[in-house]
């Protein structure tokens, strides 16, 4: 399925102006997890294009006149959990998602915005109490400067029908990211893009202590 981000051209100096404050990017050891959790290998890289399409990007034949800004999945929001009664069982959920990883390509050249657009893959469960065969998970992106203030956040909605199986993989396309550059010397590595889903406190205190229920892809 296809998803837009609109515009991002926030007419900002990007010199540390924070809009708005990411819960927990301040958290230095939530950083180095994400950055283990996300650097990915030649070989990853070569099987997010066979399973995403990567290859079919927009962007891949244009320029970029530098690196392109860092695209990672925030550690706290990786996973989402919903529980019957708040009751933390495989027995009790309701309905289960993981970000598996991003596959991004940019393009900028001279001082014009850089442009990206990624590609986001999940893994979504229905469990035990789960009422209905379909979801609407909720996910973020989110532009900061290299300072991890805010530029800018959009949320989505992911429509998921589960059908006769408790279990399903997505993939979907986040189009027309545009970053402002006060100048060409500012280069994509000076920003990042963060996603995540839109998750409770609870579920961040979760994820932040390793928990993850995942479903066995089987009949109703």
């Amino acid at each position: 399925m296809s998803s837009k981000l609109r515009s991002l051209l926030l007419g900002l100096s990007l010199t540390g102006v924070a809009l708005a404050a990411l819960p927990h990017v301040a958290d230095a050891q939530s950083r180095n997890r994400d950055r283990q959790n996300t650097e990915n290998t030649a070989a990853d890289r070569e099987k997010e294009e066979e399973e995403w399409g990567v290859k079919n990007l927009r962007l891949d034949k244009r320029r970029a006149d530098g690196p392109c800004p860092y695209v990672k999945v925030l550690y706290d929001a990786a996973r989402y959990h919903e529980f019957d009664n708040n009751v933390e069982s495989s027995a009790s959920a309701r309905w289960t998602g993981q970000i598996n990883g991003v596959a991004s390509d940019c393009a900028y050249r001279g001082g014009e915005p850089i442009e990206l657009e990624m590609i986001i893959g999940f893994s979504l469960g229905k469990g035990p109490k789960a009422e209905g065969s379909a979801y609407t998970y909720r996910y973020w992106v989110a532009v900061t400067d290299r300072d991890n203030a805010v530029l800018a956040k959009e949320y989505f909605d992911l429509p998921v029908q589960f059908g006769s199986e408790n279990t399903t993989n997505v993939a979907t396309r986040v189009e027309n990211i545009v970053i402002p550059r006060a100048s060409s010397e500012v280069a994509g590595s000076n920003f990042e893009v963060l996603v995540g889903f839109d998750v409770t406190p609870e579920m961040i205190d979760f994820n932040r202590q390793g928990k993850r229920f995942r479903f066995a892809r089987v009949a109703d």
